[in-house]
C-alpha cells in the first residue's frame, strides 16, 4: 500500500523534493541551466558541479505559463494543424510549426507548447546529424527512423538539447514536451539507470524554465515524487487502459493538470465515453482520445 500524498508531499518538503526510489538516497549529478531557472516549485541547489557547460545563449527573464488545473489540451504532430478544436493548449511538432501560428493561437488567447524528442535520434530532424555516433543506441522498436539515446551523457547531449530548447522559445512557445523520458525501462543498448533519468530530467527542467517555458512530465510515473519540484503540468499515454493513471495524482494534488491521451488502438470511442471519461472525472484529469499517430483526429468528454 502507498503513503498518502500528504505524507509524500510533506517527506518531499522535508527534502527539498528530491526523494529516492529505493532506502538508499540517491543523488543525480548535475549540469547546471543556461540561467536562473523560475519554477513554481524552486529546487534548491548546493553547489556547481565541475562538468557544468557555458552558455552562449542567455534569455531574458521571462514569466513563466502555468497552466491551470481545469486547462483543456489539444494534441497534433502530425497533417495539418486543425486549431479549431476548443482548446486552450495546442501541444504542437517544434520544427514543423511555424512562429506564425502560434502567434495567431496567442491571438486568440490560446497557449502553445513545443513537442521535443529527448530521448531518441530521429533520422528525419534537421539537427540528426548534429549527434555523436556514440551516444546512438538501439532501434526504437515500432517507430521507423528512431534510435535510443545514451541519456547518461548530458555533456554531449546539451548543446543540442539547448539548441532545441532555444527555438522552442524562439518561436514563442510557452512550454515544453519532453518525449521519450523514461529510458530506464527501454531496451536502449545503454545501462540507463533511474538516477540517470531522473538526473536528465531535472537537468531538462531547469533549461525549460531558464528560457521562460513551463515543462510536462511526460508518462515516466515511477519518477513522479522525485520530478514534483520540477515538472509543470502531466501528459500520459494509455494510462486508463493501462491502469497506473494514479501515480501521476501528486500532480493534481498540488494543482498541477494531468492531460491523458488514450488510443483508439486500444479502445473504441463508445469505451471511451462510458468507462474512461467518469474515471477521468474522478481523479480530476482531463482526457481526449486519439489516434496513435497524433493526426487531427481528437475526441474528448462530454
Amino acid at each position: 500500500m502507498k503513503p498518502t500524498f500528504t505524507l509524500l508531499l510533506a517527506l518531499t518538503i522535508l527534502t527539498s523534493g528530491c526523494a529516492s526510489p529505493t532506502s538508499v538516497p540517491a543523488t543525480p549529478t548535475r549540469i547546471e541551466p543556461d540561467t536562473a531557472t523560475s519554477t513554481s516549485v524552486p529546487p534548491e541547489t548546493d553547489s556547481t558541479p565541475e562538468n557544468a557547460i557555458p552558455t552562449e545563449t542567455a534569455f531574458p527573464s521571462k514569466e513563466i505559463w502555468l497552466p491551470p488545473l481545469a486547462s483543456s489540451f489539444s494534441w497534433q504532430l502530425s497533417e495539418e494543424v486543425n486549431t479549431e478544436f476548443d482548446a486552450a493548449i495546442f501541444d504542437l511538432d517544434a520544427f514543423e510549426t511555424e512562429t506564425s501560428l502560434i502567434s495567431r493561437l496567442h491571438s486568440e488567447g490560446k497557449k502553445a507548447f513545443c513537442y521535443i524528442s529527448v530521448g531518441s535520434w530521429e533520422d528525419w530532424r534537421p539537427d540528426a546529424e548534429t549527434f555523436p555516433s556514440e551516444i546512438i543506441g538501439k532501434d526504437y522498436e515500432g517507430w521507423k527512423g528512431e534510435k535510443w539515446l545514451d541519456i547518461r551523457q548530458i555533456d554531449q547531449l546539451a548543446p543540442i538539447m539547448r539548441a532545441r530548447l532555444d527555438m522552442c522559445a524562439e518561436k514563442g512557445f510557452d512550454g515544453i514536451e519532453p518525449d521519450n523520458m523514461d529510458l530506464h525501462w527501454a531496451d536502449t543498448g545503454f545501462d540507463i539507470s533511474y538516477e540517470d533519468q531522473l538526473a536528465y530530467n531535472i537537468w531538462l527542467a531547469e533549461e525549460a524554465h531558464a528560457r521562460g517555458l513551463s515543462i510536462g512530465q511526460k508518462n515516466a510515473e515511477d519518477q513522479t515524487i522525485d520530478l514534483l519540484p520540477y515538472s509543470d503540468w502531466g501528459l500520459t499515454e494509455d494510462c486508463f487502459v493501462g491502469e497506473w493513471c494514479e501515480e501521476m495524482l501528486p500532480l493534481i494534488e498540488v494543482g498541477k493538470p494531468v492531460f491523458s491521451a488514450e488510443y483508439t488502438d486500444e479502445i473504441s470511442y463508445e469505451e471511451f465515453i462510458a468507462d474512461i471519461c467518469p474515471k477521468a472525472e474522478t481523479l480530476g484529469f482531463y482526457v481526449f482520445l486519439k489516434n496513435r499517430n497524433l493526426d487531427e483526429y481528437r475526441a474528448e468528454c462530454p
